[in-house]
């Protein structure tokens, strides 16, 4: 009698890549023990080039990045880094309102103040590693002189691409799909961060929707798109098409 035996296959997501920019050995050195302690695969960089370099060989899911390298200004580092590839970056630093401000502005996915505290910086790298992940979608939706191409997650204003990261297409989708439905910062945080204003900061949420804005209005040459309603929150909505003179 022949026997068959049943075979499970099992697969697990690869351990998340985190590269921690610091030109302090020593600290880290207590990062690397700590998130390789919670699974994490961590690789360290203490100048801009090295930084660049290993970001380019081992594509991290999430690059810390922690005080000036060599006197460089860290801003300076973010743009370097977003050349390479728009890599989701967490800015660590002082509890000082205006670094903290500059790095989002200037385009960290998040911003954590020290002293570290372990868990909490743990949560937000995986939640920034959860949303940086590709979605999927069937369709590509028109909203007129806009296009949302959803399998390239691209974006389109009359045929032309815009250039955009991947969060910022994430948050101006979901806005697209409920045309005119206002969201408050807290229910963006949630829904396409897939975080909360507990663990990030939700002028995070105002920042992308700045820039969101700002690259609809260049690439069209007309302002809306997506309105603010002071204290309450942000809708999609789109300016009328402009008329074709005949």
């Amino acid at each position: 009698m022949l026997m068959t035996r049943s075979l499970r296959i099992e697969t697990r997501r690869a351990p998340t890549r985190v590269l921690i920019v610091n030109d302090d050995p020593d600290a880290s050195s207590v990062l690397e023990q700590v998130l390789s302690s919670e699974g994490f695969e961590t690789a360290t960089a203490a100048t801009r080039n090295s930084a660049k370099e290993q970001a380019n060989d081992i594509h991290p899911d999430v690059i810390l990045l922690d005080r000036v390298l060599g006197g460089e200004d860290r801003i300076d580092v973010l743009v370097d880094l977003r050349r390479v590839q728009d890599f989701p970056v967490i800015m660590l630093g002082t509890d000082d309102e205006w670094d903290r401000v500059l790095g989002l502005r200037m385009g960290a996915d998040d911003y954590v103040a020290k002293p570290l505290r372990y868990a909490e910086l743990i949560a937000r790298i995986q939640a920034v590693a959860r949303r940086s992940r590709p979605q999927t979608a069937a369709e590509s939706r028109v909203y007129g002189r806009l296009e949302l191409n959803a399998q390239a997650h691209e974006v389109l204003v009359d045929g032309r691409p815009v250039d955009m990261t991947a969060r910022e297409y994430s948050l101006l989708a979901f806005l697209a799909a409920a045309p005119r439905q206002v969201f408050t910062r807290d229910q963006l945080l949630e829904r396409v961060w897939g975080s909360s204003s507990e663990w990030q900061d939700p002028r995070t949420v105002t920042e992308h929707i700045r820039r969101v804005r700002l690259k609809l209005t260049q690439a069209s040459g007309q302002e809306g798109w997506i309105s603010t309603l002071r204290g309450v929150g942000y809708r999609f909505e789109p300016p009328p098409a402009v008329p074709v003179a005949v």
